[in-house]
């Protein structure tokens, strides 16, 4: 069956649910957010939901790290630089007001 994952032309088997997508793609569900349709599927409804051919899907794999409040590192300040160099790779989202950082991936 054809879809358009991340705005690619893309064959999947037929009769997937969201939640089922996310597994043959192998990505973790409690990092990833997902559009379908222009529309933001809610986490609750993946299991339920089939995906159909030409179905417009959206993947976000959200991607962070921290440190301990109050250290910081040479190692740490080295690695805060070389994220502010990439930045210009990175989009920033916000779901569910919260801002996150994702990668925009192909699959």
């Amino acid at each position: 069956m054809n879809i358009y994952l991340n705005g690619e032309p893309r064959e999947v088997p037929e009769n997937l649910t969201l939640a089922a997508l996310l597994e043959w793609l192998k990505l973790p569900a409690d990092r990833v957010a997902v559009e379908r349709n222009r529309e933001i599927a809610s986490r609750s409804t993946w299991a339920e939901t089939i995906i159909q051919p030409g179905d417009r899907l959206e993947v976000v794999h959200f991607v962070g790290g921290g440190a301990e409040i109050g250290v910081r590192s040479q190692e740490s300040e080295a690695r805060s630089q070389e994220t502010e160099a990439r930045s210009e790779k990175l989009e920033f989202w916000s779901w569910e007001g919260a801002w996150t950082i994702q990668q925009r991936q192909s699959f």
